[in-house]
């Protein structure tokens, strides 16, 4: 039979989460006698358990194949425990540096949610005990980028780096000849630490990401240097940064441009206190796979440059050497998580400084709507931290050149590549105003049947 005259084979494709949502991605790919689902992440918000976490998914976990995991972000991974505790029992497919990346995050996100309000009211102690994470470690396999494997036997898979974080990576499925591709998170290419996103061509539908598709970043020169006017600002009136840190990849590439700012003497040395516990151990990890970094910081470390460490830095792991960090004087920064500050040793800090004029609160990333970051972010005089009634008067600054995301322009130029075989482009993981925006423009400027699909929605897609 000709290419021209095959047989028409279908596909069926769920959106169970990542859908009206910028978190939660969740994504299922299904033949009659088949189930591939794309990532399984926790819905993030002002708090991390909200009830739309803990509900039913949309299908029978027991019934699905293989899981692939893009990334080692929480929106991406952690609801893992929950479907393995509701009978998933297939193969976990990633990179190795995701696999291992992800394994922190789990248990760290287990130690949050048992601990928590919601942990107890649905018993999520259960379902993120470490008899169902030593399971999910068992069942975990990786595959490499370019290592090319078949599932389901005749799904013939791909990864590319995405260039978002350490290990991730977006996701080719070729079936029948025709091409889908599952983005995950696309990075904000050049990165001072990975490699630029590699295209995609020839692909007939693209499940995308959409976090900042109505928005444009910095460049990186204008980055570097706004960080660099904040770090000296904080240096001569010997106040306080504060940096609410996302532990995953942007902890890492803020000491790498710290390291490099320190060393080429463009900044003083001042006490810069890494708070994270978190962001110290996937640091670590970061450590163990050098090789997924860029080939030009590769050779920085050869070279002889612990590029994660400097004159000045302090990492405090013991919650003892967290709480003294108050008494230790000015100029200084504190990198502490969470990233929206949404929970995690952040909020302390915060408290103790919102109400200093003289204090800046340094915003790098994605603030969901909800999260203090964004009420911070959006100009809040008045926030509640621990039932706490908190006045901001401090100076709240945005570097968004800092975001893991491809911006608008960036998204657009990625879709462009492969525009001519395109058949339909699914935008998801953003704000519903922000991917609308994304259709619309992919439509306008390259011609691209974009659509925004809904929450559990069904389509059926012929390859």
């Amino acid at each position: 039979m000709s290419e021209n005259n095959k047989e028409t084979k279908k596909l069926k494709l769920t959106f169970a989460g990542g859908a009206g949502w910028v978190t939660g991605a969740n994504f299922l790919l299904e033949k009659p006698d088949f189930k591939l689902l794309i990532d399984c992440g926790l819905i993030q918000g002002e708090h991390l358990a909200e009830f739309e976490n803990w509900e039913p998914f949309p299908y029978d976990p027991a019934s699905v194949d293989v899981l692939i995991i893009t990334h080692a972000h929480i929106d991406h991974i952690g609801r893992i425990p929950k479907l393995v505790h509701e009978g998933f029992n297939g193969k976990i497919i990633s990179t190795n540096a995701t696999k291992d990346l992800a394994a922190v995050m789990i248990r760290d996100t287990a130690n949050i949610l048992s601990g928590s309000e919601s942990g107890r009211k649905f018993n999520l102690q259960e379902m993120y005990s470490d008899k169902v994470l030593s399971k999910i470690s068992s069942m975990w396999q990786s595959h490499e980028y370019h290592e090319k494997f078949t599932l389901g036997g005749d799904l013939d898979i791909n990864f590319k780096d995405a260039g978002h974080i350490l290990g991730s990576a977006m996701v080719e499925i070729v079936y029948n000849g025709s091409k889908i591709v599952f983005t995950g998170d696309l990075g904000n290419s050049p990165s001072p630490l990975l490699a630029d996103t590699e295209d995609i061509t020839d692909a007939k539908y693209l499940v995308m990401e959409s976090v900042y598709g109505d928005r444009n970043h910095e460049e990186r020169a204008e980055r570097e240097e706004n960080l660099k006017k904040v770090m000296l600002e904080v240096f001569q009136k010997k106040s306080v940064l504060i940096v609410p840190i996302f532990s995953l990849e942007r902890t890492q590439e803020f000491l790498y441009e710290i390291n490099n700012f320190v060393e080429s003497k463009q900044v003083p040395t001042m006490k810069i206190f890494l708070d994270s516990p978190l962001a110290i151990h996937v640091t670590d990890v970061f450590r163990r796979h050098l090789n997924y970094l860029k080939e030009t910081v590769r050779m920085q470390i050869k070279q002889g440059d612990d590029i994660f460490n400097f004159p000045g830095l302090r990492e405090t792991e013991k919650t003892a050497d967290s709480i003294a960090i108050l008494n230790a004087p000015g100029p200084k920064i504190i990198m502490a998580g969470s990233g929206m500050s949404s929970g995690g040793r952040v909020l302390h800090h915060e408290k103790n400084y919102l109400e200093d004029p003289n204090a800046i609160i340094l915003m790098t990333g994605y603030q969901t709507p909800g999260t203090l970051g964004r009420m911070l972010q959006e100009g809040r005089k008045e926030v509640m931290i621990f039932h706490e009634r908190v006045h901001v008067r401090a100076k709240v600054v945005t570097i968004q050149g800092f975001s893991g995301h491809k911006d608008s322009f960036h998204l657009v130029k990625f879709v462009e590549n492969t525009r001519d075989t395109l058949k339909r482009a699914f935008i998801v993981m953003g704000e519903p105003s922000v991917s609308m925006y994304l259709a619309q423009k992919l439509h306008d400027n390259l011609g691209v049947d974009a659509v925004v699909p809904e929450q559990n929605q069904s389509v059926e897609l012929e390859f």
